[in-house]
C-alpha cells in the first residue's frame, strides 16, 4: 500500500524539519518546498495528498498559494492546513475563504498536527467513497467495482448501459438533451445517433425494473434521472 503523500512548504527549516519527522515517523511521505513558486512547481511536477502551508513565506505568501491551488482543477481537491505564526481572526477568515481546510497556528504540538492531518485525510477518503457510490430508493450504482445493484441483486449491464446510468445518477434531478448524452456518454462516436440514446435507455429501464421509473422522459428534450423516482 502506497504512502500518502505531504507536501510541507515552510521557509524556517527547523519547523519543516520538526514537521517532516513526526509525519514521516507517523508513515506519511513528505517532500519540502521552501517558497511558494518552488511548492507550485512541485505540484505541477507531482501530485500530493495533503498540503501544510506557512502564510509567511518570501515573496509568493501562502494565501496566494492557497489561492492558486484551489483554482487549479487539477489541484483544487487536495486539502490544505495553514501553519503560521499570524493567529489573527482575521487571517483565519481569509484563509478559509481562499479554500483552506485547516489552521495551526504556531507554536503548535506536533503530535495535534499529525492528528489533524489524519482527520483530514480520513474525511477526503470518505468523501471520495460517497462519490463513487450512487444511490436511489433500492438502485445502487458502484462506480468503483463496475457494480449495479437493485434490493441487492446485481443486474447486468452493458458497459454503455452502465456508463448512461451512471452519467445520469451523477446529474440527478437535471434535464440531459440526447446530444448532450450523445456528446459525454459516446463521445460523438460517428455511428451512434440520438436513436440510440433512446434504445439503450428502454433497455436499461427494463433491467432496472420497478427502479426504471426513476429514468423520466423529458419530451422534446431528452432524459433525467429523477431524485424521486
Amino acid at each position: 500500500m502506497s504512502k500518502e503523500r505531504i507536501l510541507i512548504v515552510e521557509d524556517d527549516k527547523n519547523i519543516s524539519k520538526l514537521v517532516k519527522y513526526n509525519l514521516e515517523k507517523a508513515g506519511f511521505k513528505c517532500a519540502v518546498t521552501i517558497t511558494g513558486e518552488e511548492a507550485l512547481e512541485s505540484l505541477d511536477k507531482e501530485p500530493v495528498d495533503l498540503i501544510i502551508l506557512d502564510i509567511m513565506l518570501p515573496e509568493m505568501d501562502g494565501l496566494q498559494v492557497c489561492k492558486q491551488t484551489k483554482q487549479d482543477k487539477k489541484l483544487s481537491a487536495v486539502p490544505i492546513i495553514m501553519l503560521t505564526a499570524k493567529g489573527e481572526e482575521v487571517d483565519r477568515i481569509i484563509g478559509f475563504e481562499l479554500g483552506a481546510d485547516d489552521y495551526v497556528v504556531k507554536p503548535f504540538s506536533p503530535r495535534e498536527l499529525v492528528l489533524r492531518v489524519k482527520a483530514i485525510l480520513k474525511r477526503k477518503k470518505s468523501q471520495e467513497v460517497t462519490k463513487n457510490i450512487l444511490g436511489a430508493g433500492r438502485l445502487i450504482a458502484d462506480i468503483t467495482r463496475h457494480k449495479v445493484t437493485v434490493d441487492k441483486k446485481e443486474i447486468e449491464l452493458t458497459l454503455m448501459e452502465f456508463k448512461l446510468l451512471v452519467t445520469l445518477m451523477q446529474r440527478m434531478g437535471k434535464a440531459q438533451s440526447r446530444d448532450k448524452l450523445l456528446d459525454d456518454v459516446w463521445d460523438i462516436a460517428s455511428d451512434v445517433t440520438t436513436r440510440t440514446i433512446d434504445t439503450h435507455i428502454k433497455r436499461l429501464r427494463q433491467k432496472l425494473g420497478k427502479s426504471g421509473k426513476f429514468i423520466e422522459t423529458i419530451r422534446g428534450i431528452g432524459y433525467r434521472f429523477s431524485e424521486e423516482g
